[in-house]
């Protein structure tokens, strides 16, 4: 049985289990969120013992060459001495610049950083609020463009920071990002290359910066852009990707829903009509995100249409537990 030790003290962890669960079960919370290798607010550094390769997947080289690795994916397969970092040295400082609702459940939060935040549109950062909690948000923002951090934050039903969110109360509240992560982003280098780009709810976030990145930056290669939601109230920002589309030759927008009926709005499931829209995604790059049943969906759908597994790129919607 491996040992994890911990602020001196050893305690024993249970077949299978991380370091995270492991800790927690021994009563301590170091900071942490989504528990599934996401939101990467669980680091900590392996100070001695073998460390997995999962352990240190999605972290930056410089991370992993220091040893830090995540705790919630570290499932020790021996003894491991780990230590906490100082997050304060990650973190950028910021305020809730504004809040302004897209739709009934959505809305879009800006936040002011203190200091230059190099980042990705399509990316995501983890907001931290004062009291510790911890909750990742896609970019949906381009730094050339916008001074500060544009997100877009869906209610979700007893959330915590959505619900100070989307209430309005974080309005002019001190907060700090932690990041930014992920991979979910705009590659210059292909500007003849096909984009297809496909997402439900607040999914259209990291889409969205994805797609003005690209424009910015000149791309001339088709691009197809999918944004899904259960009904037409659903969607969001359905006027401003309709101008972006009159500017851009080359930018396609479709907004779909499963149930209801809305000018300019198809009604049909978004993975068959995406598919119907653009059957052949040879040579395409693809960009999934939303929920993850229908990230996982379509990921398997877009790679049976021609288009290759490293030119994939996907970004799940994973609610934290309570």
């Amino acid at each position: 049985m491996p040992h994890v030790t911990f602020q001196g003290e050893r305690y024993a962890a249970r077949d299978g289990e991380s370091v995270l669960d492991c800790l927690l079960r021994h009563g301590f919370r170091p900071p942490h969120s989504c528990k599934s290798g996401v939101c990467q607010s669980c680091i900590v550094r392996a100070v001695a013992g073998a460390v997995p390769e999962k352990a240190q997947a999605g972290l930056r080289d410089t991370l992993r060459a220091q040893g830090y690795v995540l705790a919630c994916s570290l499932v020790p397969e021996g003894d491991v001495d780990i230590a906490l970092i100082d997050t304060a040295l990650m973190r950028t400082p910021g305020r809730i610049e504004s809040i302004e609702p897209l739709n009934a459940a959505v809305a879009r939060v800006c936040v002011g950083v203190e200091k230059p935040l190099e980042y990705r549109p399509g990316q995501y950062v983890n907001l931290v609020r004062e009291d510790g909690l911890v909750r990742s948000y896609s970019i949906a923002s381009v730094p050339e463009e916008d001074e500060v951090i544009e997100l877009h934050v869906a209610h979700v039903a007893n959330g915590k920071m959505s619900g100070w969110l989307c209430s309005g109360a974080a309005r002019g509240a001190r907060i700090e990002l932690l990041g930014p992560a992920g991979n979910c982003f705009y590659v210059p280098g292909a500007p003849e290359q096909p984009l297809f780009l496909a997402g439900t709810g607040t999914g259209l976030a990291p889409l969205y910066g994805v797609v003005r990145d690209a424009l910015l930056r000149g791309h001339d290669g088709p691009i197809h852009l999918f944004h899904g939601s259960v009904r037409p109230e659903g969607l969001y920002l359905v006027d401003e990707l309709r101008a972006l589309a009159a500017r851009h030759a080359n930018l396609r927008y479709y907004a779909c829903v499963l149930e209801g009926e809305a000018e300019g709005i198809v009604t049909a499931p978004l993975d068959r009509f995406s598919l119907q829209t653009v059957p052949d995604l040879t040579g395409h790059k693809a960009y999934l995100c939303g929920h993850p049943d229908f990230v996982r969906l379509m990921q398997r759908k877009v790679f049976l249409a021609g288009a290759s597994l490293s030119a994939i790129y996907a970004d799940a919607f994973l609610p934290s537990p309570e």
